[in-house]
């Protein structure tokens, strides 16, 4: 069995430390470099429930994508629910290593994921990593569909491939628009808009997208103004877990380290219901407009 700083050397050759935005906060947490691995967990979301998970299923090591201390932090007391989830993962031996937004550009990295649970074919980064010279690595992807699709098509074909939350995905645009390649980018992607219109997609599939710069996106003139789709964060993020397990497991193989590897299916989405809306009344008049 390889102890945890084995591990760790090969899940930073995966997802580099030095690749990730100089504000992120990537890295082990917590973990004995000593301490052997036989069990790993994969994640997106470090919080309660997940770290109760690999305590049940006896992991020694659990990979979030998240980072559980983004900002820093003056107390790890176990009154507080960061503190609780460090202390128990330290009672019970369990390592926590981060990979964020270095695996956000990796080859393959977070949005190439994204894009293989759509049955995407991927044709470039969105925005490439200028210090790839392959031009394979950078953040978000382009890709084309499988076959043309209208975007009300597209957005319940993204809705049932993608895991199961609350929000569902919302689409921006008309729904008759056919739609033939997208931009993907895993997680909030709404700083992006200008790099999906020089690419020249149809379409943008992405998470948290606000009011404002979403409706600026789709006020642009132009023949073809871009279509949006707003996905749940976690679930544009979830599909790296299988893949990232995936390259754990190529790994254990050619060292033979006989790794077990899991990938929680606990979704920490933090949004649990969704009521459509079903209009009471159809206003008629302006405040203060003669009735």
């Amino acid at each position: 069995m390889p102890v945890l700083s084995e591990v760790l050397t090969a899940l930073d050759a995966l997802w580099p430390p030095e690749r990730a935005e100089g504000w992120d906060a990537v890295g082990t947490v917590c973990g004995d470099p000593d301490a052997e691995v036989r069990r790993v967990l994969f994640a997106v979301d470090p919080v309660q429930e997940i770290v109760d998970e690999a305590v049940r299923l006896g992991a020694d090591l659990l990979v979030t994508h998240h980072p559980l201390y983004l900002r820093g932090t003056t107390t790890v007391a176990a009154s507080t629910f960061k503190g609780k989830v460090v202390h128990t993962l330290i009672k019970h031996d369990i390592a926590l290593h981060v990979a964020h937004t270095n695996a956000d550009t990796a080859d393959p990295g977070v949005s190439d994921a994204l894009a293989g649970a759509l049955d995407l074919r991927i044709l470039a980064p969105l925005v490439p990593d200028p210090s790839d010279p392959e031009g394979r690595r950078g953040l978000g992807r382009i890709c084309e569909l499988p076959h043309p699709m209208r975007l009300a098509e597209f957005a319940s074909y993204a809705a049932a491939r993608l895991p199961a939350t609350a929000q569902g995905i919302r689409a921006a645009g008309d729904p008759e628009r056919e739609i033939r390649t997208v931009a993907v980018s895993g997680g909030s992607g709404d700083s992006l808009f200008d790099d999906v219109r020089a690419a020249g997609a149809d379409a943008f599939l992405t998470a948290d997208l606000r009011h404002h710069p979403a409706s600026e996106a789709t006020q642009h003139t132009g023949a073809s103004p871009l279509a949006l789709l707003d996905a749940a964060h976690w679930a544009t993020e979830w599909p790296w877990c299988e893949q990232a397990a995936a390259q754990l497991d190529a790994v254990s193989d050619r060292h033979g380290w006989g790794l077990r590897t899991h990938v929680s299916r606990t979704v920490t989405d933090p949004w649990t219901a969704h009521a459509a809306s079903t209009p009471v009344f159809t206003p008629t008049h302006t405040t203060g407009a003669p009735r």
